[in-house]
């Protein structure tokens, strides 16, 4: 073969390997990011991941705690509570979307069922474990009606000793989660319909279990994957009612679950829950990584349970007692229930004065969000939440004695999951594997270009060279004469030869 075209040939491949992997550096992510917005859409004919959001195949747990009250006499008498932590009882979860029904506008709504599973073996303890805590029905009832006349409140008090109410409850931890009968609540129900939130047993998740979050109505991401997972209406509501602002009544963000792909650090994760009766807003804190697969954490801000007066985006959320505590009451029938962090953690220093044995810690009580920014998708979840109960003595009500202005902690509990198993083995290796194999190919294809381009020009390079090195010694052996010609010296002849020869008048060689 021609050594010259072979040489023009290895250039021309050399060229084309490296323009091939140049246009695989700004190709490759648009292809990339083409394949998650198309496998990303909510869709049943995208079976993998419509299967993950209908169903849910994460583990999801609930971790629950309670603080267990160790000095209920002494806190009728005006002391201090004392409480120590009980727990964690786990529960499994299982999530399961149902009546799902796709809409021309490119939504989807569904209503979404919750069941939960005791797990003695992830659990300290079991359901028959007793502890005490707080009576609502008798220290929230009396908060709820301390503005009523005296007399009517002579009267509730002579109610709540018919059915043998006290200020205390002593029960199971089962009883305590998914009720227990009592006589006082068939009595409200029967005489005082919706006065309580549930027409069953009295429990503090009873109306949780085996029930759905509400009517939801999000974006499929079809028409726009910026969209994907937003909610356009919760119960056939646009925004809510309940709150005392505009901004307090929006419904913001997505359902909780996933977010739309491709965030930054400056991202927020905004999203709805009915169970808090608002929308909330985590924020960007720090990098990470999981199993190989790059993560955003995103955390509570401090802001997110701030009272007015520390952030007056919040004032909506008032009337409001000191910051870190959401007043949950309008949601709630009017009970004087408010929402925390576990043991006050980043609330107002001043609540954890007034119970012994909280000790708050970021580790155990702040709740994050672990999310893998280019899906949107979140690969390890830890919501943690508190419920308290505002006590204080009521006149007229002999129930509360002489019970100081206290906002007590009743229970605290985690919902947490993460992605592991086939799950997690097929998310990295479509979403972090491939990725790397299409970069390292790109860089593959212009490396070995630029080496191919490389080669063939040292090869000329030192045949020139060569050239010049033996052309001097032929002028110098024979001469050049008006008739000798010299064939010529190409790197086809090489090792050098030349050859010299008289010619006739026609200048024909001999």
């Amino acid at each position: 073969m021609n050594k010259s075209k072979l040489a023009i040939g290895l250039l021309v491949v050399g060229t084309l390997t490296v323009v091939f992997g140049t246009v695989i550096v700004f190709v490759g992510p648009i292809i990339i990011d083409n394949q998650i917005v198309k496998n990303l859409v909510i869709d049943p004919k995208n079976e993998m991941s419509y299967t993950m959001w209908k169903d849910v195949p994460v583990p999801f747990f609930m971790n629950v705690y309670f603080f267990n009250v160790l000095n209920p006499t002494e806190v009728l008498a005006g002391e201090k509570p004392m409480v120590e932590q009980r727990g964690p009882y786990v529960y499994r979860k299982r999530i399961q979307k149902q009546n799902i029904t796709f809409h021309p506008n490119h939504t989807v709504s569904y209503l979404e069922y919750r069941s939960y599973f005791f797990e003695p073996s992830m659990s300290v303890g079991n359901e028959s474990d007793v502890v005490t805590i707080p009576n609502m029905l008798v220290l929230g009832a009396a908060v709820m009606m301390e503005d009523l006349p005296f007399a009517v409140r002579l009267m509730i008090s002579t109610t709540f000793k018919t059915f043998k109410e006290g200020p205390f409850l002593t029960k199971s931890v089962g009883e305590l989660m998914w009720g227990y009968d009592s006589k006082l609540v068939d009595f409200l129900n029967k005489w005082l319909p919706g006065m309580l939130p549930s027409t069953g047993k009295f429990g503090l998740f009873a109306e949780f279990n085996n029930s759905n979050t509400g009517l939801f109505t999000i974006h499929t991401g079809k028409d726009d994957i910026r969209l994907i997972h937003k909610v356009d209406s919760w119960n056939g509501l646009s925004k809510l009612t309940n709150w005392k602002t505009p901004q307090c009544n929006m419904i913001n963000g997505t359902a909780g679950q996933m977010w739309p792909p491709f965030m930054t650090k400056e991202s927020t994760l905004p999203f709805y829950s009915p169970d808090a009766c608002r929308s909330l807003e985590m924020v960007y804190q720090r990098e990470g990584i999981m199993e190989g697969i790059p993560l955003y954490r995103y955390v509570a801000p401090k802001t997110l349970f701030a009272n007015g007066s520390d952030y007056a985006p919040n004032e909506g959320f008032c009337p409001c007692r000191q910051s870190g505590l959401l007043n949950v009451s309008s949601c709630r029938s009017n009970s004087p229930v408010f929402i925390s962090h576990p043991h006050f953690y980043n609330a107002d220093p001043v609540l954890l004065d007034y119970v012994q044995g909280l000790q708050p810690a970021e580790d155990e009580h702040g709740l994050f969000i672990d999310i893998h920014p280019e899906t949107g998708v979140p690969l390890n979840v830890s919501i943690r939440l508190q419920l308290n109960l505002y006590m204080k003595k009521v006149s007229g009500i002999t129930e509360t004695g002489k019970i100081s202005e206290v906002m007590m902690p009743m229970m605290w509990f985690e919902e947490s999951g993460y992605i592991d198993g086939e799950i997690l083995t097929t998310f990295h290796t479509n979403l972090v594997l491939l990725p790397k194999v299409m970069v390292y190919m790109q860089y593959c294809f212009i490396g070995l270009g630029l080496a191919t381009i490389l080669g063939v020009v040292l090869l000329y390079y030192r045949k020139k060279a060569s050239l010049k090195k033996y052309l001097p010694k032929v002028i110098q052996n024979h001469g050049v004469g008006p008739h000798v010609k010299l064939f010529p010296i190409t790197p086809e002849n090489m090792p050098l030869s030349y050859q010299s020869e008289e010619c006739d008048g026609n200048k024909n060689i001999k």
